[in-house]
């Protein structure tokens, strides 16, 4: 099986579950498609193309998600 591998992590180690959800956090997207800006663009992408994204495609984690 082919597998893809960034910055020596696998994309299924890239997989979170918060709040009962599967999700992938910004700045492992940026790497994942190579954002030369980082999360700005992925968060960018997002709020310009709002109306093509499900309300519960994204959310910002809160303090004690984070750590």
């Amino acid at each position: 099986m082919n597998e893809i591998i960034i910055d020596d992590r696998k994309i299924e180690d890239m997989i979170y579950e918060i709040r009962g959800k599967q999700v992938m956090l910004d700045s492992d997207l940026a790497k994942l498609y190579q954002c030369k800006n980082g999360t700005k663009t992925i968060n960018l992408a997002v709020k310009r193309n709002i109306n093509r994204f499900p309300n519960d495609f994204y959310f910002q984690l809160n303090k004690d998600e984070y750590l």
